[in-house]
C-alpha cells in the first residue's frame, strides 16, 4: 500500500523553484531483504533502492537516473491501465490509478500542497523535513467508500490498519520514506529515510545529490 505525491513543472518561472517536488512511501513486509538507495555498481547513472528478495533480486520501487529519468511503482489492487497521459500539475497516486479519491490519498495530498506552498520561501533542509513529516502522518482517514469498492473482500478486514499515510502494523508497513527535489537548475537532492533491522523503532537517513545531464 504504498504512496507518492508530486509535483511537476519542468520549465519553473522562478529560479528558487523546483522542477519536481515528490515524497513518497514504501509499504512493505518488514522482513523482505533491500539495499538502501545508491547508485547501480558499475552503472553511476541509476539511483535507487533495490530489492533483494531472492528470485526477485535488483527491482527497485523508486529509481531517478542522471539524465532525468524516474521510475516509480505501487501495487494496484485491480488490473487496470490509466490511458491518459499526464503533464505539468500536483498529483497523487497510491494503489489504484492516478488521482483515484482514496480519502488518505486527498487527505496526504492536502498536506502536501500546504508545504509545496511554501517551497519556495524555505531552506531545503526545512523544506525536506516537512516532507517527511507529510509521509509520516499516521491518521486513519476511514470510512472510506472508494478503496472499499475497489478492494472489496480483500480489503475489508485490513482497511483500518491501511487508510493512513503512514502504515504501522505489526509486521508489514511503511519502511521507506523517500523525498526527491529537482531544482531550476536541474540539481538533483534524493533524500531516504529507511527502517533498520525490521525495528519501526529505528530509522537511518541519507541524501545523495547530483546534477542532472543535458
Amino acid at each position: 500500500m504504498c504512496i507518492i505525491f508530486f509535483k511537476f513543472d519542468p520549465r519553473p518561472v522562478s529560479k528558487n523553484a523546483y522542477r519536481l517536488i515528490l515524497a513518497a512511501n514504501r509499504d512493505e513486509f518488514y522482513h523482505r531483504p533491500s539495499k538502501l538507495a545508491g547508485f547501480w555498481g558499475n552503472n553511476s547513472e541509476i539511483l535507487s533502492g533495490l530489492d533483494m528478495e531472492e528470485g526477485k533480486e535488483g527491482g527497485t520501487w523508486l529509481g531517478i537516473s542522471t539524465r532525468g529519468k524516474l521510475a516509480a511503482l505501487t501495487n494496484y489492487l485491480q488490473p487496470r491501465l490509466d490511458p491518459d497521459a499526464r503533464g505539468r500539475g500536483t498529483y497523487g497516486l497510491s494503489n489504484a490509478l492516478l488521482e483515484t479519491p482514496w480519502r488518505k490519498l486527498c487527505f496526504g495530498k492536502q498536506l502536501f500542497l500546504a508545504v509545496v506552498e511554501q517551497s519556495q520561501a524555505l531552506p531545503k533542509d526545512d523544506l525536506i523535513a516537512q516532507l517527511l513529516d507529510v509521509l509520516n502522518n499516521d491518521e486513519a482517514q476511514l470510512p472510506d467508500p472508494a478503496i472499499e469498492d475497489q478492494g472489496r473482500e480483500y480489503v475489508q478486514p485490513i482497511l483500518s490498519k491501511y487508510a493512513a499515510v503512514c502504515v504501522r502494523c505489526p509486521h508489514y508497513g511503511t519502511r521507506t520514506n523517500t523525498v526527491i527535489l529537482v531544482d531550476a537548475d536541474g540539481h538533483v537532492t534524493f533524500t531516504e529515510r529507511s527502517m533498520l533491522d525490521k525495528d519501526p523503532s529505528r530509522w537511518e537517513t541519507t541524501t545523495h545529490e547530483f546534477r542532472l545531464q543535458s
